[in-house]
């Protein structure tokens, strides 16, 4: 018999059917043993030897593959091709060793980059040893991830009452969406005006062109900075009749396609078409790679989707250019394959690229067997795999300089047609924060010398942005460009810094919390080169030299020690009195902003007197008087009022400025339904527009700008591809919604009316609608079918939690049982009970509680070290104080 070994049952089912008798394939269910969370499981004075202990969920599946390995020929460890899946391998192995299940049994390892038949049944014809490289750059960026929350969460405890603790890749991810914060937070905007004028060829075209020239000079942009400066250049505009073409410009240019998905560019740009964050992409990305039933077959219908690869496998790129020809037509296809070279710099994880494993498996042919959002992100890899390997697009660009008839003025207008749209026939791809693209703004014929005739001269004012507040998207790009984290771990470090509340999530952009900006300043103020940039990259580089075989994982872990150690220990006679003076130099600017009528913004309001400042207290970090105890003035530690001025919110008009079209004002005003925008005084003889504020829009903070974009309303998103109706958002008297003929749909989350795309429109409207009547909702998994009916059991998630289903009886699923690992058989069981429990005005079901996990497994991470019946050896690390709670491990990924 031949046992194989799997982290995921979905996987297991697959891989089961490929490989047909005389093989056995179990699940792991993931990881199966971690480091206690206690002090001792990493001991740096032993050679970082660590003490590893089954999970408690994990011994009830260790007892299953132990029974079954026994007496078996062969076993395959078939988990994930990364350094992770090595890891899992590497510790089943170490388990099954220890329980003496191994002896006589030819232990191997398999890997495949793709769930199908030919790939898997290949792999297991090429099977190897255990990477022993990999396995310890796991075991160094475990051991680091210990060291470092374990070592620096108690001196977060002592110095800063009532933080939560630090992790090591995390705490860098932090620290860039703060100083973004206080970036914004010190921007200054600056006020420009540019002039566009609307010109008429002789035969009648209209288009309009740009001052970039006064008085012979080249305009820059704050050359207007005032309403005086650009209305006297108009009325000079205005004084010419005529003008002339000065030059004609025209170039080619070729446009090539984006090369296939990696981990993060998939993170990316699921974020911005399909609204998805970072781990909601990795989960239905799992699903589509691990196997989904399709006509019948369960079959993987994705590569690993963990990788930081960009190259595509021959065959692949073969059958990329069959589909091209066919589909598209031989125009499409380059003459020859295109291949991409992978920036990554660790060879062991270059892996292929994310793409289908099957090019011939279109959308809309499978698409009837996938969920909506596995459908959409099945689509999205499609889409870039098969553009990656078509031609590149051609586009002509054209500029036009206009000049007056003493050339004192010059102005410029740009165009740009596509002649031939190549890749982009199939897929574009979006940027974060892009400008403007004036792609396809068609210019009419225009050669030099020729007349023209001025129209109207339209000043427009313009005010400088900050720059704009990281998304999953834009920080999972930054992270990856500074070399900071791996393509595995990139979900997780944006997940830890919301669980921990460390950050929110607010229309798609990271907001630091007052408690992560706290926890950062200290960490800069006292252990500023943990939280370098440079440092934690280079501490990458040095996990993935590990990988490569080119350093001692011991080597590296005694380096970091040396001097973190040292460092921890050089806080011990800090002060509070230095903790509170540091953090309030840091973070005053933030919590004191200047208030707009010129008083102390420190000012105590209680006392008249005091000053206001940072305090620490049991409970945590808090402002407070400087009077006290005779003053005893606080405050939590926010901003008051969340807008910068220690006051209320505006009641009164705020006028923003005038509307270019119309020249009437614009304001923002708060009535008995909360604040809204106003064009107009509203004296006028028509009744003034108005638009309610949506949510995420501050009325202290509102500009000019965006306040023209939401009396701009209602606006065309595009055409649904279904019907080619036109698809309309818009805010009405429950909020911003988007509107399809007679269909609609509220915007909620992150989902913007002023920037919702045609995508995400589709989306939203092929959901079913929420409220309004019983909808039957989308599970989560589907267990199995029932052996009583063959109906199937689905797991759902609900308003209270996940729960199982099956024939209108509903069983809510303990805690102790994951959604991710909930099993047919654990379902019946709790869909029995509750069933019996209807009689009895029983509400709630629970399942048998998985075995109590032992109380150590041994230890077999460095070379020798062993752990005796669970009594692992205090580690050296700074000891904890008598009373104080135990600290929790922190993995920073």
């Amino acid at each position: 018999m031949n046992i194989v070994i799997v982290e995921s049952p979905a996987k297991a089912k697959t891989i089961n059917k490929y490989l047909g008798k005389g093989f056995k394939v179990l699940a792991s269910y993931g990881h199966v043993r971690d480091l206690p969370p206690k002090d001792g499981s990493v001991r740096p004075d032993e050679q970082f030897a660590m003490s590893w202990e089954v999970a408690g969920k994990a011994e009830k599946r260790l007892q299953e593959i132990t029974q079954a390995v026994k007496g078996a020929d062969h076993v395959y460890l078939a988990t994930d091709p990364d350094r992770e899946g090595e890891a899992i391998s590497w510790h089943i192995q170490e388990v099954l060793k220890h329980r003496r299940a191994l002896k006589g049994v030819d232990v191997k390892r398999v890997v495949f980059n793709e769930v199908t038949k030919s790939a898997v049944l290949d792999a297991f014809r090429h099977p190897r040893e255990l990477n022993r490289e990999l396995v310890e750059a796991y075991l160094a960026r475990r051991a680091l991830d210990y060291l470092v929350g374990f070592t620096l969460s108690p001196v977060l405890w002592r110095k800063l009452p009532g933080s939560r603790s630090a992790g090591r890749v995390q705490s860098v991810a932090l620290r860039l969406i703060c100083e973004r914060e206080s970036e914004i937070e010190a921007f200054k905007p600056r006020e420009y005006w540019t002039i566009e004028v609307e010109f008429q060829t002789p035969s009648g075209d209209r288009f309009t062109a740009r001052l970039t020239h006064l008085d012979g000079k080249r305009l820059d942009k704050f050359d207007l900075a005032t309403e005086a400066d650009a209305r006297a250049a108009a009325d000079r505009i205005l004084a010419q009749q005529s003008y002339a073409v000065a030059a004609v410009e025209k170039k080619q240019s070729r446009r090539n396609p984006p090369p296939p998905f990696t981990t993060s560019t998939l993170q990316q740009e699921a974020s911005r078409k399909l609204g998805f964050g970072a781990s909601r992409t990795m989960r239905i990305a799992q699903r589509l790679y691990e196997g989904v039933d399709i006509f019948g077959e369960t079959v993987g219908l994705i590569t690993y989707m963990r990788t930081d690869g960009v190259t595509m496998s021959g065959e692949a790129i073969e059958a990329a250019r069959r589909l091209i020809d066919t589909r598209y037509g031989a125009n499409y296809r380059p003459d020859e394959p295109r291949i991409y070279k992978t920036q990554a710099k660790n060879a062991q994880e270059a892996h292929e690229a994310i793409r289908p494993t099957d090019m011939f498996g279109l959308p809309e042919k499978i698409g009837g067997d996938l969920e909506p959002d596995q459908l959409a992100l099945y689509e999205l890899i499609w889409k870039r795999a098969v553009a990656s390997q078509m031609s590149a697009a051609v586009i002509d660009q054209v500029a036009v300089d206009i000049v007056s008839p003493d050339r004192a003025l010059q102005f410029r207008a740009t165009g740009s047609t596509v002649l031939f749209d190549g890749f982009l026939t199939l897929y574009r791809e979006d940027q974060d924060d892009a400008e403007e693209d004036e792609e396809n703004r068609r210019l009419p014929p225009l050669k030099e010398r020729d007349a023209l005739k001025r129209g109207t001269v339209d000043p427009q004012q313009h005010f400088t942005q900050p720059p704009p507040r990281y998304t999953e998207a834009s920080l999972v790009k930054k992270l990856e460009e500074l070399g900071i984290g791996r393509p595995s771990t990139y979900a997780s470090i944006l997940q830890v810094l919301q669980d921990r509340s460390y950050v929110r999530l607010d229309k798609k952009r990271f907001i630091p919390e007052d408690r992560g900006r706290v926890v950062t300043a200290f960490l800069e103020s006292f252990f500023e080169r943990y939280v370098e940039y440079n440092f934690t990259a280079e501490l990458e580089n040095k996990l993935d030299e590990i990988s490569d075989g080119r350093v001692s994982w011991q080597k590296v872990l005694e380096d970091f020690w040396r001097d973190f150690s040292a460092a921890v220990t050089g806080t011990k006679d800090l002060s509070i009195t230095q903790v509170i003076d540091a953090l309030d130099e840091e973070l005053g600017p933030h919590f004191f902003p200047p208030l707009a009528d010129g008083r102390d913004p420190r000012l105590c309001p209680g006392c008249n007197a005091g000053r206001l400042s940072l305090k620490l207290g049991k409970f945590g970090a808090f402002i407070g008087c400087s009077n006290y105890p005779e003053c005893r003035y606080t405050r939590p530690l926010a901003i008051e009022n969340g807008n910068g001025e220690n006051g209320s919110e505006p009641v009164g008009p705020r006028e923003l400025g005038a509307d270019p079209a119309t020249n009437l004002p614009v304001s923002v005003r708060k009535g008995p339904y909360g604040y809204y925008v106003q064009l107009g005084q509203g004296d006028e003889a028509e009744k003034p527009k108005r638009v309610s504020l949506p949510k995420g829009f501050s009325p202290a903070e509102l500009t000019l700008e965006p306040a023209l974009k939401l009396l701009s309303l209602p606006r065309q998103v595009g055409v649904h591809p279904a019907d080619g109706k036109m698809i309309v958002a818009a805010i009405g008297r429950f909020g911003p919604y988007i509107k399809h003929g007679d269909e609609f749909r509220s915007l909620r989350g992150d989902d913007d009316v002023l920037t919702i795309g045609i995508n995400r429109a589709v989306t939203l409207l092929a959901e079913p609608k929420k409220g309004g009547g019983r909808r039957t909702p989308t599970p989560l998994r589907v267990l199995g079918n029932h052996p009583d009916d063959g109906a199937p059991v689905n797991l759902f998630s609900g308003r209270y939690g996940p729960y199982v289903s099956h024939g209108g009886v509903n069983a809510t699923l303990p805690r102790d049982i994951e959604p991710e690992t909930a099993t047919l058989e654990q379902a019946i069981e709790l869909l029995g009970a509750r069933s019996k429990g209807k009689g009895k005005g029983k509400s709630k079901a629970k399942a048998k509680p998985a075995p109590k996990p032992a109380k150590s497994e041994p230890a077999a991470a460095a070379k020798s070290a062993t752990e005796k019946k669970g009594k692992a050896t205090r580690a050296k690390a700074p000891a904890r104080k008598k009373g104080q709670a135990k600290p929790t491990p922190e993995a920073a990924e």
